[in-house]
């Protein structure tokens, strides 16, 4: 599976660490994304050799990504451009682990605005394969301009 040019267009995220594969719906206080992950990738030869898992690490950027998206079409809905600035994480609570990945898996992450204050957005997210419940995080994340760094 290819990643939809959208994804490309929204977030500075690019492969190889760039684990979106396209928007699946979106509503007024959330967004759904798929990803496919490829056997291929490099960190399942050491993660673990013969017995290959996706590291929770991953998973939980999928949904940090997912939730960049969100946030990206939430600015172009108001009048925002594209590439103006990153998703920065300000804080991750309660990540719960309930089973895992393996390669050829194909996820949904799904994203939700719980609050908004002084510029952090606060959020919920999951991870699902199928109807099994992968992983839940809750978050908090704001869209800057990173001081002092080129974003080129």
């Amino acid at each position: 599976m290819s990643v939809d040019p959208l994804i490309l267009q929204l977030i500075p995220h690019r492969p190889p660490f760039l684990f979106v594969d396209e928007i699946v719906s979106e509503s007024p206080d959330g967004l759904v994304a798929r990803r496919t992950w490829r056997a291929e990738e490099a960190f399942y030869k050491g993660h673990y050799p013969g017995a290959p898992i996706t590291p929770g690490v991953l998973l939980c950027e999928s949904v940090f990504q997912t939730a960049a998206l969100f946030i990206a079409k939430q600015a172009m809905a108001a009048g925002g451009k594209p590439g103006e600035g990153v998703p920065l994480l300000a804080k991750i609570s309660d990540v719960r682990f309930r089973s895992p990945v393996y390669p050829g898996d194909v996820v949904t992450m799904e994203v939700k605005k719980k609050d908004a204050l002084g510029g952090f957005i606060m959020m919920s997210g999951a991870v699902k394969n199928g109807d099994k419940r992968v992983l839940t995080v809750d978050f908090s994340v704001a869209w800057k301009a990173p001081e002092g760094q080129p974003t080129a």
